[in-house]
């Protein structure tokens, strides 16, 4: 099984593009979507959360919403949450490569990839890339979303510029179709390289 790793900033259209990865037949791992899965009513963080930070939990939930607001208003609450949360994502991340130990390929989209030093046990890295502007238009589109949020998002990740230099391939994500195309060449090259 070979591991492709794909990251991107925020709004660098990181869920799109793995979404053309899952077209084309490669399983795919979502970092965010465990830790949603984690954070639900029944997930493995409720508990772990709840005794550290029981204002946090709304209806058996973590409510992220108030995990937010507390780690703008407090030292120390991101960091104790990643000590919590970290291992359980891996677990969850350990139980999709087990589930599909007989795929050729899979795809693990995880933000933080390069700032986790996930890249040393990944086999490719991939990160997708807009311009600033392009990307900046995206993530103030979406509902909710302030510019300061978003440059304290931003401050918590590794610059565009660095996370593509440090990446095996770079996709740019301007047109769905140049993106598809650049997906399924990719993919092409991948599996004459690891075929």
């Amino acid at each position: 099984m070979i591991t492709l790793g794909l990251t991107g900033s925020i709004g660098m259209g990181k869920s799109t593009t793995a979404q053309m990865f899952a077209d084309l037949g490669v399983p795919v791992w979502d970092a965010d979507a465990a830790v949603h899965r984690i954070y639900s009513v029944g997930g493995t963080a409720v508990g772990p959360v709840s005794d550290v930070y029981p204002m946090a939990i709304t209806n058996g939930a973590v409510d992220r919403g108030k995990l937010k607001d507390m780690m703008a208003d407090r030292e120390g609450v991101l960091e104790k949450i990643q000590e919590i949360v970290h291992p359980l994502v891996a677990a969850d991340r350990q139980a999709f490569l087990d589930d599909h130990k007989d795929a050729d390929f899979v795809l693990l989209d995880i933000p933080l990839l390069f700032e986790t030093g996930a890249e040393k046990w990944i086999d490719v890295t991939i990160c997708v890339s807009a311009p600033a502007d392009v990307q900046e238009n995206r993530v103030l589109s979406r509902k909710g979303m302030t510019k300061q949020a978003f440059d304290m998002i931003l401050s918590h990740q590794m610059p565009d510029a660095d996370k593509r230099a440090k990446a095996d391939h770079v996709i740019e994500t301007l047109e769905l179709e140049a993106t598809r195309d650049a997906v399924a060449k990719l993919m092409t090259d991948l599996k004459a390289t690891h075929g």
